[in-house]
């Protein structure tokens, strides 16, 4: 049985995956953390519950492994791609792409996903508001690269070395418990 949850109280993201354990540090949302019928976009908080693994988007000139012969892109279980200069996440709920990805520039509001720091690095893409997405609930809720010393705003955060070793024993059918 494989276990990915997040004590919202202490921060500590704990995997436990063929008897073995994996905790990290972690940081959430500049606001705090929210029940999800209550999250709202642009609140800065991270919605508590259970988010199923979707896939990973990584930024090829500066994703670490591409050059490691211990590491191999087919070691990665999940659905993944490249990140390229101009994709986006739709935030904007008047637009039937509201929290999917997009091609910039784009006529509404989105986020940038290739940013100049490193946060969005590697991208684990979760499903939260996504199978239907209802507006204003809140968009681009994922598991990417952190910052010492930064919150999020709203989604959950590690070190990249963690989240490099993460992405390799991620499998679809994987969750996030955020509690």
């Amino acid at each position: 049985m494989v276990e990915i949850y997040i004590d919202s109280q202490s921060g500590i993201l704990t995997e436990e995956r063929d008897g073995r354990r994996y905790q990290t540090s972690c940081a959430l949302g500049k606001n705090g953390v929210i029940a999800a019928d209550e999250k709202r976009e642009g609140d800065n908080k991270t919605p508590l519950g259970c988010w199923p693994v979707r896939g990973a988007l990584l930024r090829p000139d500066r994703f670490s492994f591409v050059d490691s012969p211990s590491f191999h892109l087919q070691d990665i279980k999940i659905p993944w791609r490249w990140i390229r200069p101009d994709d986006g996440w739709c935030d904007d709920s008047r637009y039937g792409c509201y929290n999917q990805p997009v091609t910039l520039p784009f006529s509404g509001s989105a986020e940038s996903l290739w940013r100049n720091d490193a946060l969005y690095d590697i991208i684990i893409t979760l499903g939260y508001n996504d199978r239907p997405a209802f507006p204003d609930l809140g968009s681009a809720i994922f598991l990417h690269c952190r910052i010492l010393g930064r919150k999020t705003a709203g989604c959950v955060a590690v070190m990249p070395d963690f989240l490099e070793n993460l992405l390799v024993r991620l499998q679809l059918g994987d969750s996030l418990k955020i509690f």
